[in-house]
């Protein structure tokens, strides 16, 4: 996936090949997509006319669901529902466990000293799980959409520093 691709004269795609790509915001509390049609730009909605989708996962040991349906089995299971995993990439373990003392999950920490949490589906890092949200986003673009995605861009808070500004760059975050 290129950002930008210049050709020379004669060189370019055929103007009337149709690509389609989108903007993901991956927000801590909740994520949303958006693309630009006919110069304008179009928040996607799913099929309840909502924009918003929770930024949410709920590991069961067959089956992942992420957006809503995962935020609603969060009373139930919540060891197995991750929040706002974003609030944790780039953090050390002893940072995650001082500072979120009370989130029901259990971690463990990896190779390199940051935190996993434990699920149903095995040990995950918030990039795992961020990287779930955001497949499920690109597929619900594709969906709406109705065509294949030819580019994605994510967007990155200001305060990231460098740690976490490599999770989109991480080729297993999003394959499109």
């Amino acid at each position: 996936m290129a950002l930008l691709q210049i050709s020379e004269p004669g060189q370019t795609a055929a103007p009337h090949q149709h690509k389609l790509a989108v903007g993901i915001d991956l927000g801590t509390t909740n994520s949303l997509v958006a693309t630009v049609r006919s110069g304008q730009t179009q928040v996607l909605l799913d099929e309840q006319e909502r924009a918003l989708v929770p930024s949410v996962v709920h590991y069961a040991e067959t089956e992942k669901t992420v957006g809503i349906e995962a935020f609603a089995k969060a009373a139930l299971d919540p060891k197995n529902t991750v929040i706002s995993a974003k609030r944790l990439i780039g953090r050390s373990l002893a940072d995650v466990q001082q500072r979120y003392q009370n989130l029901p999950y259990q971690f463990v920490a990896s190779e390199n000293g940051l935190p996993l949490i434990q699920t149903a589906q095995g040990n995950k890092s918030p990039i795992e799980v961020s990287a779930d949200i955001l497949s499920h986003l690109a597929q619900f673009a594709e969906k709406r959409l109705a065509g294949e995605l030819s580019g994605v861009v994510i967007t990155v808070p200001a305060y990231f520093d460098d740690a976490h500004a490599k999770v989109p760059k991480m080729p297993h975050v999003l394959r499109v």
